[in-house]
């Protein structure tokens, strides 16, 4: 895929990166995915001037090694992901861990439904709030200048 934004996706789980890529194939062509399943991964290549930088984080909590939790922590004490969009996309219900991950610097926390008519849409909601769109669907850095006047 080319052309859309980029969003990196850290999860460990074979059955959730199928499902995040498949649905997000329907509903966003354009996109590009890159998938991490390594938290530790995760800040060197942020840090890599040679890579291209997501337009968004989707993390996954449960992740062995580092946390999601604990990596989030570091991209927001790092100057260069401070201001990255970070959506947290988890199985996890705990209102704890959901308070933690705000008062960490989430910028959303999402649920991720069992169901993948659900999912897909839970999923393309989230995209559709954090990517704006061009009128041809492509995904813009920003949101479309107003036509001159």
């Amino acid at each position: 895929m080319t052309g859309g934004g980029l969003i990196l996706v850290v999860e460990d789980s074979e059955e959730d990166t199928e499902a995040i890529q498949r649905a997000l194939s329907r509903s966003h062509p354009f996109l590009d995915l890159e998938f991490a399943p390594r938290s530790e991964d995760v800040l060197p290549r942020l840090l890599d001037p040679a890579a291209r930088t997501p337009d968004l984080l989707l993390l996954d909590l449960n992740m062995p090694g580092m946390d999601g939790l604990t990596l989030l922590s570091s991209l927001r004490a790092h100057p260069a992901c401070a201001s990255l969009t970070v959506v947290v996309f988890t199985s996890s219900t705990a209102s704890a861990e959901e308070d933690a991950c705000y008062a960490a610097g989430a910028d959303s926390y999402i649920y991720k439904p069992v169901n993948f008519e659900l999912f897909q849409t839970v999923l393309q909601g989230a995209v559709d709030f954090w990517l704006p769109r061009a009128a041809d669907g492509a995904v813009t850095a920003a949101p479309p200048a107003a036509p001159p006047a």
